[in-house]
């Protein structure tokens, strides 16, 4: 049996060593016994900080310690760095139950502090981290009477909470509104901070009369206590008054990972909006906004998220704003720490630790609980003293964290037990052989080699590495027999011996050869050998140091039956690269290689940039992709902007040589944002896309289209009415874009005009009245920062000089659902100064509706139909229609009437999917759904399909229509699509119900 020295604590001194050298190889055997399976104390649990309620009904705090040691480890408390001596003064308050610490009908003065767990055995000693103990109470709020709070109406109000004296400090936050349990529920005019208590009322109303009282809850405790009542009187006086922001976040600590709520309230009549923002970048994408803005929610905090956040209150009477700084940091966690290690006597060692955190943690250490440094512990030669359990501990202000290691100085003569020279050797022929000899020794051991009496020394074929090992070159039949590997030191020595033998070298006898071949091809690379025929043999196909798997690889690769030769399957540009053929037995190995050259469609071009950035042109640089072996023919460009739906199309100058890194795309839209690709051609077809550019945004400019449709007609109170078509975006070509409206009467010289800034607008009113039967000239044309752009075609309106006198004939309506309908009549055809500009039509419930409140819709003179809208379902209505002018309205026709169709069903289809077991069809189902008496019967299903492209849909195939309520489509291959059911009726689709579809590897999730 091999004999370690693992030392106890007690050891010898020198003096008395000769004496004790026999009692210390006595306990040898002990110790080789606990060395193979003892080791020091490791802990499973620790303990918790705990907060006691100091009313609490269970007398008792219990502090968890359970040690995992060999041999079982003692275990000791100690409180405030003074150990809790159980045995030695028993006390009446602590007791341990197993390892756990029991403190019963503790008292804050003598029980509240720090508490650590300490665990011993013959290996060392190890420290828990801290625990605190601290008592949690909530005092009651005294029992004065509060004064009476009079504020005036559209004013807004504090209730101060003032809470009482507690720990912990987190508690909740309520407000009683007259009598318990009415509590007030906070909304768009009343907020209750969670950091002050205070309850916000934006703008008092008369309906907050009554008195109002402060519910504190501390959920650690478990108590809860409120305040004596507030009175609050509103007084009359109803005026508005700006934001005003009081209720203001301060600066904030957060800890990465966690959730962290912004507090920003304001009073202010009318009641305030509430904006924040995060200043020089967006928000996080992982926030959200609740009650009415008051509170900024960013869930999962990371450094990043750090920065000045501000509020910003905003109503028709002023603003204010508020911004505060969020600070993110970590608490320490290991980068690196250290493991149980087992060290040879009088080697050097290096233990070191790293942790990450914000602040940066600093480093401490114990040893065996005691301290024992700071930053990193070197030792240049160890002794059987620096044995132990050592602990790293990293600390910043967010906390610590503890790694424990057992370190073991070990002492053994040599011994091959474990690890012996391999009885059978075998060596190549003209190779190279290396025998192993790694016995298990502290220190270090010497080592000589021995073929039977021959004893070795370092020469040109042969040489001892420091290991031990022995290496041979060039080995030859001559080199057989047996090798004896001898190892001693000053606690003894061992040996261990093998037999050599030599075999036939391994040669590759056919090696693949270069190919060239095109994608889709298939070739053959050739590989043979010739080997020791006592040998087996195995041959190892690699690519550009890639290992082919054939199991896996089986689509593109096979490896030909009773040979080395590969077969490549339907060949990629991602196959080409150098092929190597190993022919390997358990002696020796050798190698071949060829190249494999793909020919296929070109590489995408790399680095496309942006250049020359001008109003309707830009140079575009790129660098060359390959070629692939075929010459490039041309390039093409590629654009995209946001106007396109599909994103991508080819522009000016279509073909490119295709040896150009450089052009100058023309044509562009002034103050566009852009994204270019590349691709290049050869005569095997078009080859990848490159990469997109940067986004860049073109040069304003001066717009050069005019708005188009214009029109106008006089309206009902004689104001003239200008229409036209809105321009598109793309023709805007620079910021501030707007319209300028210009009018005039025909015999007047000077042009009337008025600009409006919303480039949306489709209409201009002017309100002064238009003196009756004159003509009057309008144009509309579109302006930006940089200028005005070309007026529109002049359009000659009249005004009328008295109201039609006819009125419109066979009107006729025809519901279209429950909520819809659609009405029809004969147009109103008169000569000035009579002319129709337009018709009005209303329409009423005839026996629920006043007359006066009627519905309204206007349409142009060119119309004689419309869809009248927001109608009630089930309900008999009147319509009437007139024709009008700028003098007013003509005589009403005949009243039609109608009824709209019942509603159809407001409950939702219950959806279910199901994929067959081919996975290539999705089929669909849904319940039935029955119509009640006052609702549409079902007469069908509609079912849509929409394919997820990033934060918007697009319709995928066409709108299906089903009497069944199932329907099945071919599984998708790929992507994400939204399927949509709903219930046809004929009065309207239901409510709609959603299903989610994962296409990508064919595989679904709800």
């Amino acid at each position: 049996m091999q004999l370690c020295l693992y030392p106890h604590k007690a050891r010898a001194t020198p003096e008395q060593h000769s004496t004790a050298q026999h009692r210390i190889h006595c306990k040898y055997h002990i110790t080789t016994v606990m060395a193979a399976t003892g080791f020091g104390p490791i802990f499973e649990e620790e303990p918790l900080d705990t907060v006691y309620a100091e009313d609490s009904p269970e007398a008792k705090i219990s502090m968890n310690c359970r040690v995992r040691a060999n041999p079982p480890a003692a275990i000791k408390w100690w409180h405030n760095n003074w150990e809790i001596k159980l045995m030695e003064q028993p006390d009446e308050h602590y007791s341990l139950v197993g390892g756990n610490l029991v403190i019963t009908n503790p008292e804050k003065s003598k029980h509240a502090g720090k508490y650590v767990c300490v665990a011993k055995n013959v290996y060392g000693t190890t420290i828990s981290k801290e625990a605190t103990v601290k008592f949690g109470y909530l005092d009651q709020f005294p029992t004065d009477e509060r004064e009476a709070v009079y504020v005036k109406e559209g004013q807004g109000a504090v209730l101060l909470c003032a809470p009482p004296s507690r720990y912990p400090t987190e508690v909740m936050y309520r407000w009683i509104y007259n009598d318990f349990p009415n509590f007030i529920i906070p909304d768009q005019r009343r907020f209750v901070s969670q950091t002050t208590g205070n309850l916000y009322i934006a703008k008092v109303e008369a309906s907050d009369v009554g008195n109002y009282s402060c519910f504190v809850s501390s959920p650690t405790i478990g108590k809860s206590v409120f305040s004596t009542p507030i009175p609050l009187v509103p007084q009359i006086e109803m005026k508005r008054y700006p934001a005003d922001i009081r209720v203001r976040f301060p600066k904030t600590y957060a800890l990465v990972g966690q959730n962290v709520t912004l507090e920003c309230f304001a009073l202010g009549n009318p009641l305030p909006h509430i904006r924040w923002r995060k200043l020089d970048a967006d928000l996080p994408p992982n926030y959200e906004v609740s009650m009415n803005g008051a509170l900024l929610h960013l869930i999962n905090v990371q450094y990043e998220d750090e920065g000045s956040y501000e509020c910003e209150a905003l109503n028709v009477r002023g603003m204010d704003w508020y911004r505060q700084w969020l600070y993110v940091e970590g608490a320490p966690e290991w980068a690196e720490h250290i493991n149980d290690t087992e060290k040879d006597v009088g080697s050097e060692l290096t233990l070191s630790c790293t942790a990450v955190g914000k602040p940066l943690p600093w480093i401490r250490w114990l040893k065996d609980g005691y301290s024992y440094g700071k930053g990193e512990l070197k030792f240049s030669s160890l002794t059987f003293e620096d044995s132990g359990m050592y602990q790293c501990i990293a600390e910043n202000t967010w906390g610590t964290i503890y790694a424990n290691a057992e370190l073991r100085v070990v002492s053994c003569a040599p011994t091959f037990i474990y690890n012996p020279v391999k009885k059978t050797l075998l060596g190549a022929e003209n190779g190279r052989v290396v025998i192993e000899c790694k016995p298990r020794a502290a220190p270090k051991p010497r080592f000589i080699w021995k073929r039977g009496s021959e004893l070795f020394s370092n020469s040109s074929r042969m040489f001892i590495w420091d290991d031990g090992s022995l290496e041979i070159l060039n080995a030859t039949k001559s080199d057989e027999g047996l090798y004896t590997c001898y190892a001693e030191n000053d606690r003894g020595k061992a040996n261990s011996t093998g037999t050599l033998s030599i075999t036939e070298a391994t040669k590759i006898t056919v090696p693949p050869s270069d190919v060239e071949v095109t994608v889709g091809e298939t070739t053959v690379l050739q590989c043979s050998a010739s080997y020791d025929p006592s040998l087996d043999i195995t041959f190892i196909w690699t690519v550009d140091s890639y290992i082919i798997n054939f199991a896996t690889d089986f689509d593109h690769y096979e490896q030909m039956m009773n040979s080395g030769d590969l077969l490549i399957k339907n060949i990629q540009i991602a196959h080409a690269g150098e092929y190597i053929c190993t022919a390997q037995t358990i002696v020796d190995n050798t190698t071949a290689s060829a190249n494999v050259i793909v020919r296929g469609r070109p590489g995408p071009p790399g680095g496309v940039r942006v250049e020359e950035i001008r109003d309707t042109s830009v140079k575009l640089v790129w660098s060359l992709g390959s070629d692939h072996g075929s010459l490039l023919v041309y390039y093409l460009i590629q654009i995209k902007t946001k106007l396109l739906i599909r994103g991508l199309f080819c522009i000016a100058p279509v073909f490119l040589d295709g040896k150009a890194e450089v052009t100058e795309v023309v044509d562009l839209y002034p103050w566009m944002e852009y994204e270019f690709r590349v691709y290049a051609i050869n005569e095997l077809g078009a080859g990848e896309s490159s990469l997109p550019s940067i986004k860049i945004k073109t040069w304003d400019a001066i717009p050069t289209m005019s708005p188009t449709d214009v029109d106008g007609f006089v309206g009902l109170n004689g104001e003239l009415i200008v229409t036209w078509t809105p321009m598109k975006p793309q023709y805007f070509f620079g910021k501030k874009f707007g319209y300028v409206v210009a009018f005039k009467p025909h015999e007047d010289f000077d042009w009337k005009w008025s600009t409006i800034a919303d480039p949306e607008a489709r209409r201009f009113v002017y309100r002064d009245t238009i003196i009756p039967n004159t003509e009057i000239q309008v144009k509309v044309k579109g302006y930006n920062s940089k200028g005005e752009g070309p007026y529109s075609l002049t359009k000659v309106v009249f005004s009328s000089e008295s109201a039609p006198t006819e009125a419109p004939l066979d009107v006729y309506a025809r519901q279209v659902t429950s909520t819809e309908a659609l009405v029809w009549w004969l147009p109103v055809y008169q000569v000035p100064p009579h002319w129709v500009d337009g018709y009005q039509i209303r329409y009423w419930r005839k026996y629920d509706d006043n007359e006066a409140a009627a519905s309204r819709v206007l349409v142009h003179s060119s119309v004689n139909q419309t869809r009248l809208e927001n109608m009630r379902p089930d309900s008999h209505y009147l319509i009437e229609v007139r024709a009008y002018n700028g003098a007013g309205l003509g005589p009403p026709s005949e009243h039609c009437e109608m009824f709209t169709r019942r509603p159809p069903p407001s409950r939702r289809l219950r959806v279910y999917k199901y994929v067959s077991f081919t996975r290539k069809w999705l089929y669909i189902y849904w319940d039935h759904i029955y119509n009640y008496w006052n609702e549409s019967y079902v007469e069908g299903y509609k079912v849509g399909i929409f394919y997820i492209r990033g934060d918007h849909w697009e319709r995928y195939g066409k709108l299906y229509t089903t009497g069944r309520h199932y329907i099945d489509f071919p599984m998708p291959e790929t992507g994400d699509y939204v399927i949509e059911i709903r219930a046809r009726c004929e009065g309207g689709d239901g409510p709609i119900s959603q299903i989610l579809v994962q296409g990508e590897t064919r595989q679904l999730a709800l």
